[in-house]
C-alpha cells in the first residue's frame, strides 16, 4: 500500500465520538480552589490563634475560642470536599508554594490538571472565605 492510498483511506475513516464525560467539571475545578484556601486559611488561623495567646488581650480565651470555632467549620468543610474528591476520582498530588503564587497538581478522572492562584487572589479569598465563617 503506497502513501497516497494510505492518506485517502485515513481521511475517509469516520472521526471519533468523544465521550460525554468531560475531562472536568466546573464544580470540581471550584472544589480544588476551595480546598487550596481552605487549607490556608488553617495556617492563617492557627498563626492567629498563637499570636492572640501571646498577646495581652483582655479577654484571649474569648477570642481564642472564637477562632477554633472557625477552625472546626473550615476541617468539616474539608472533609466534605476530600469525600467529593474521592467520589470523583480527585486526586491532589503536589503542592508548591511559589513567589509569586500557589501551584496545586491534581489528577482528575485520569486526566492531570494544574491551578495556580497568584497570592493576592489568594489572600482575597482566604479573607472572604473567613468573613463568612465568621458570620455564622
Amino acid at each position: 500500500m503506497d502513501i497516497k492510498q494510505k492518506q485517502h483511506e485515513i481521511a475517509e475513516e469516520k472521526p471519533r465520538q468523544s465521550s460525554n464525560v468531560p475531562l472536568q467539571e466546573q464544580y470540581e475545578s471550584e472544589a480544588v480552589k476551595q480546598y487550596m484556601v481552605l487549607e490556608l486559611a488553617l495556617l492563617v488561623i492557627e498563626h492567629d490563634v498563637k499570636v492572640i495567646g501571646l498577646s495581652k488581650f483582655k479577654l484571649p480565651r474569648l477570642y481564642e475560642s472564637i477562632l477554633r470555632g472557625v477552625q472546626d467549620r473550615v476541617l468539616l468543610d474539608m472533609a466534605d470536599l476530600r469525600r467529593m474528591f474521592r467520589k470523583n476520582g480527585i486526586k491532589i498530588y503536589e503542592k508548591q508554594r511559589m513567589e509569586d503564587g500557589l501551584l496545586t497538581k491534581y489528577v482528575c478522572r485520569g486526566y492531570h490538571h494544574k491551578k495556580f492562584m497568584m497570592w493576592n487572589v489568594v489572600k482575597v479569598e482566604c479573607e472572604q472565605m473567613l468573613k463568612r465563617y465568621m458570620a455564622q
